[in-house]
């Protein structure tokens, strides 16, 4: 296939549409069910590219939730915890554990849930059954995968009345090394960013404190990555091989690692026992569960334990959780590691980062700040490596 016509691009008033090969060349992928559109390949092919590289970069398997051309979370395949496995809903799925395809979907789909409402999954590997019936229940567009076991191909082809979208791409593609794209009828070109992120970019510790374990070494690696196609300016928490906060596209780069701050939290907070222990209705779908989950922490628009509201969504009446639960819970949360996609200009964002469990960091350095930066990270013991190399993602 050379040519796919699209049926509108980002807007339905944008047409004709369509995607080809620049030097007239087939396409690097197949469409195996579905009619995928324009939003939906810029985020089939920018999540391909970020669990591509992580795999290459960890040796593990990985997988990504994306939404509207950014990572909600990325993750490789490490096991759950039996109280993560419950906040993602998947407690009693039989053989997970020896599945590190599925374990990676999981973390990634369960990291922040309400962004990944309609996401773009990419998985590292061939997609196995077990893999597709985890993706099955969720409210998403499509799949970008290497390959599809017949069992899997199925179980997503029933997705969505038939029509979910499974692209199968060419995990032996190489783009050129020259990539363009049109503002305003005006071409940029530029090379593309192949720079390769690993174990090297962290080398050099310019804090007092240089122990960097092999596992923050992952989660530096997993963040990274995650922000190397990320909408910036961008910052990552992550902790345990998994994305767990994701700041995209903020002007300000303190508003960037606040936001990416307060999802760490939020995903914290749903494995707070009073959180894993709500009594929900069975007749509640997930999504509103997923609602409800994140008004019970945050505290948004409804208050889901008051009298007369609860009904709606719980069995029984709530417990409420309090700030103080939420702080004393968060203390305990400590070895997170951070990545910001360009220097830290002010030492305000240390301050938000040690405030969700951060202790070790990764970033380009290069601000005329940086002595107040690394300061800061020395009064809470934190190690900070200068990766030298900037990330941004437009």
């Amino acid at each position: 296939m050379e040519n796919f016509e699209l049926k509108y691009g980002c807007n339905p008033n944008q047409k004709p549409a369509c995607v080809y090969m620049h030097d007239g060349s087939e396409l690097p992928f197949e469409i195996l069910n579905g009619r995928p559109g324009y939003i939906n390949f810029m985020d089939a092919l920018n999540s391909w590219q970020l669990v591509k590289e992580l795999k290459e970069a960890t040796g593990m398997a990985c997988a990504t939730s994306f939404k509207h051309v950014s990572p909600t979370s990325a993750a490789v395949g490490k096991p759950l915890s039996p109280e993560l496995k419950k906040a993602c809903f998947v407690e009693d799925v039989e053989g997970l554990d020896e599945n590190p395809l599925a374990c990676a979907y999981v973390r990634a789909r369960g990291t922040d849930r309400m962004c990944s409402f309609g996401d773009w999954v990419a998985l590292s590997d061939v997609c196995d059954a077990l893999t597709a019936s985890l993706i099955k229940p969720e409210v998403s567009d499509g799949v970008i995968a290497p390959g599809y076991t017949d069992e899997a191909l199925e179980i997503l082809k029933s997705k969505r009345k038939g029509s979910y979208n499974i692209v199968k791409i060419d995990e032996n593609y190489v783009p050129d090394v020259q990539e363009r794209k049109q503002v305003f009828g005006i071409t940029f070109e530029q090379g593309r960013n192949n720079f390769k992120i690993g174990a090297h970019l962290l080398e050099n510790i310019v804090t007092a404190n240089k122990e960097l374990p092999e596992s923050a070494k992952i989660d530096l690696i997993v963040a990274l990555i995650t922000l190397k196609y990320t909408q910036s300016n961008s910052v990552c928490y992550a902790v345990d091989g998994q994305a767990i906060g994701v700041g995209a596209g903020q002007q300000s780069r303190i508003h960037c690692t606040r936001l990416a701050g307060g999802k760490a939290d939020t995903w914290f907070l749903r494995q707070h026992p009073k959180t894993l222990g709500l009594k929900f209705r069975e007749d509640l779908g997930r999504a509103n569960r997923d609602n409800v989950i994140d008004g019970y922490i945050n505290g948004n628009e409804e208050d889901v334990c008051a009298d007369g509201i609860w009904q709606n969504y719980f069995t029984e009446q709530p417990q409420r959780l309090t700030e103080e639960d939420k702080k004393s819970w968060l203390s305990t949360r400590q070895g997170v590691a951070l990545g910001s996609d360009a220097f830290f200009p002010f030492s305000d964002n240390i301050k938000r980062a040690h405030a969700s469990g951060v202790k070790y960091i990764a970033e380009p350095g290069g601000s005329i700040r940086d002595d107040l930066v690394i300061e800061e990270c020395d009064k809470h013991g934190m190690v900070m490596a200068f990766t030298g190399m900037r990330l941004f993602h437009h």
